[in-house]
């Protein structure tokens, strides 16, 4: 069995990964970090790493891909293949930093806290997908159960730049993204791809932002060729 270690988003679980981790169970013994205690990148690379295997398949989502640079900054030793799904590789730009710091005094407003709000949600998701009650209540089901404090320490944390790391690896790399992802274009993607030495880019059709959950098997089918490469 392959030890995989899975790296969730911003306010996800390890329910985000359920599908893949169900399709895969034939081929990996999957652990999913704990990305939500840290107030950065390092501190969160070194909580996953002293739960991780001595080796082991990195994939990360989202928020859960800067991380998943920062170990290999830390430690590519322990890492035997890397996949990066819907996420980033530069430092967020003045205006995201903006945005996020909006979204933190949402946060704190007083009122019942899912995460998402239907406006959010359209940044989302792919457009097939924003009438999907259970994507919908799944989504918000993992912001609930992580909360306010968890979002707003997650948000607050700086994403540095990992083209140093990227462009150094030569382990299996595989680079996917939703078609239509708004958070993390597909134009960012290809750039990431094309820093990476023989990285392979998978674009998800149908689907925005949250891959795993809008197209589940088609990221346990790209990771299990992933694996297997």
């Amino acid at each position: 069995m392959i030890p995989l270690v899975l790296l969730p988003g911003l306010l996800n679980d390890a329910d985000l990964w359920r599908d893949q981790i169900a399709a895969l169970d034939d081929i990996a013994q999957a652990h999913v970090g704990d990305i939500t205690c840290g107030n950065d990148l390092g501190t969160i690379a070194d909580q996953v790493l002293a739960e991780a295997p001595q080796r082991f398949a990195l994939a990360g989502f989202s928020l859960g891909g800067y991380v998943a640079q920062e170990i290999l900054r830390r430690a590519p030793e322990r890492v035997t293949r890397l996949a990066l799904l819907d996420t980033a590789f530069r430092p967020d730009s003045p205006d995201r930093v903006a945005n996020r710091r909006a979204l933190d005094r949402a946060a704190r407003a007083p009122g019942r806290f899912h995460g998402f709000g239907d406006r959010l949600l359209t940044s989302y998701l792919d457009p097939v997908h924003l009438t999907d009650e259970a994507i919908i209540t799944r989504i918000r089901a993992m912001t609930e159960r992580l909360g306010p404090e968890v979002f707003v320490r997650q948000n607050g944390i700086e994403r540095t730049d990992g083209s140093d790391v990227l462009a150094a690896l030569t382990c299996p790399v595989l680079v996917l993204c939703g078609e239509t992802d708004a958070i993390t274009p597909l134009a960012e993607h290809r750039a990431m791809a094309a820093l990476i030495p023989g990285a392979k880019l998978v674009i998800v059709s149908s689907a925005g932002h949250m891959t795993p959950v809008e197209q589940p098997e088609a990221v346990a089918q790209a990771l299990r060729d992933w694996l297997l490469a």
